[in-house]
């Protein structure tokens, strides 16, 4: 099972974003469990400027907002 993070900040877009992903893993049944972290202390241990990141497995895989099909595909790797 992957472990998706997806790093935000607590803008409403951001949050859009997280939900996104979120309804991503169940509408296609992929083997992931996402976890959404808006803790900026948390955030920063990653080092990235750019948000919402997506890491999986605590591999940084993309910065910056994705669409629907683009976060599939980047989930079903």
């Amino acid at each position: 099972m992957k472990k998706v993070k997806v790093l935000i900040s607590g803008c409403a877009c951001n949050r859009k974003f997280g939900e996104l992903v979120e309804n991503v893993v169940k509408e296609n049944a992929l083997n992931a469990e996402v976890s959404i972290v808006d803790d900026i202390m948390e955030v920063m241990q990653y080092n990235v400027m750019t948000l919402p990141t997506i890491i999986i497995d605590e591999k940084v895989v993309a910065k910056g907002k994705l669409s629907y099909e683009q976060v599939k595909e980047l989930l079903a790797k």
